[in-house]
């Protein structure tokens, strides 16, 4: 039987039994108005406390319509109690805030690590202890202060609680930096995208390799493609192990790969649907929507698929490099071709006639099979980064679960 009063993890030096204590012992609410000139501030529980203005809700307040606000200082802790799914954050700047969110401080700041109870409330515990005294309906559960005030944890000596917080500080920086390099990465994959390709109005390239100089040559994917072709109607299905269905929502917005989180199956005879599996180079267009235009090459890793209705086939004719031309896709040219084409009266849309419209200038063979190779291998470096970057998360949660009781 798990011991509540100790957690699974513990530090070596700290192998005592935690003590349980409830929360309106540790904090208490602040509700300072006295915030003349401040920004208006927001949380969440992913991106803890950020400019309201930075990110495009309440542009132009005043003091006036603010003035309810609170003001919050760093160290300090906002909870949405009315609506807890609304998120946790630890401030590190100061501001006000809609006077919705309860602001904490510690009582007794010398007894209480800040970097120890941020992961604390952070924690799917913490979330758990709040569903099992908010009230209200899905989505407007709420809690009241005094409520929250008998919450009870189970914690550490201080000393205990700085060895925890110094922990997860450390991972979370380490967190923090393979994101930044993730960031970077991507960053430079859109650079050579835009200097790798023409621009509109050029014929060639800022970069090129070395020993290709003839001159690239305007084609359209017409000429690119031996055929269009729509997707499979058919419903979705739980996934039978083997016969994956690719939907738009299957495709990932950034990376463009196949999502295969919730897989799922066609619900149909398959015996009658050879014709929408897809095979090696493959390139499918989102026709519909708000991802209409967004792309996917299929590659043979990616096992059995077949394809939706609401997605586009083009058979790339053998003589192209299908790597070369899906990254062409994810050109600004392309998409600024997508977003001209796709008005409709209704939401956006786009069909097979006139994506063959789309003209864009091509190389010879060999530099479309240089050019293809160069992005297949940053993408596979990108790749590795997230995959990094995910264990990274996953340990933190994993450590979360075992070190808090």
């Amino acid at each position: 039987m798990k011991n509540k009063q100790k957690p699974e993890i513990q530090f070596e030096k700290n192998k005592e039994n935690w003590k349980e204590i409830k929360a309106g012992s540790i904090f208490y609410s602040i509700s300072d108005k006295n915030h003349p000139n401040l920004p208006v501030l927001s949380a969440s529980q992913e991106k803890g406390m950020v400019f309201r203005d930075q990110i495009g809700i309440d542009i132009q307040y005043n003091i006036e319509s603010t003035k309810t606000y609170k003001r919050v200082v760093p160290g300090q802790f906002v909870i949405h109690l009315r609506s807890f799914q609304g998120g946790f954050a630890f401030s590190t700047i100061e501001g006000i805030t809609s006077p919705a969110y309860t602001i904490l401080d510690f009582k007794n700041k010398e007894e209480q690590d800040v970097l120890f109870w941020k992961n604390v409330l952070s924690s799917k515990t913490f979330i758990k202890k709040l569903e099992s005294v908010t009230y209200g309906i899905r989505d407007g559960r709420s809690i009241s202060f005094n409520d929250f005030s008998t919450l009870k944890f189970v914690v550490p000596n201080y000393e205990a609680q700085k060895r925890i917080g110094s922990f997860f500080k450390n991972l979370d920086d380490t967190i923090a930096l393979h994101q930044q390099e993730l960031d970077a990465l991507k960053q430079t994959k859109q650079g050579f995208l835009q200097k790798m390709f023409p621009k509109n109005g050029e014929t060639e390239p800022v970069i090129r390799f070395k020993d290709f100089t003839k001159p690239w040559i305007l084609k359209n994917f017409e000429m690119i493609c031996e055929s269009f072709e729509y997707g499979l109607n058919a419903s979705a299905k739980e996934f039978d192990g083997t016969n994956q269905y690719l939907r738009i929502t299957d495709i990932d917005d950034e990376s463009r790969t196949f999502l295969k989180s919730h897989l799922t199956s066609p619900d149909c005879n398959l015996n009658s649907a050879e014709k929408y599996l897809l095979q090696d180079g493959d390139l499918l267009f989102a026709r519909t929507g708000a991802s209409v235009g967004k792309t996917y090459l299929y590659r043979e890793k990616d096992g059995i698929v077949y394809y939706a209705g609401f997605l586009i086939r083009g058979k790339i004719k053998e003589i192209y490099d299908s790597e070369f031309v899906f990254q062409n896709t994810l050109t600004s040219n392309f998409k600024e071709f997508i977003k001209i084409s796709s008005q409709r009266s209704g939401q956006p849309g786009i069909n097979a006639q006139e994506i063959a419209t789309y003209s864009f200038l091509v190389p010879g063979h060999e530099e479309q099979i240089k050019i293809g190779e160069f992005f297949i291998q940053l993408d596979e470096v990108i790749d590795l980064k997230e995959e990094e970057l995910e264990a990274l998360k996953q340990t933190k949660k994993g450590f979360l679960q075992k070190m808090f009781v």
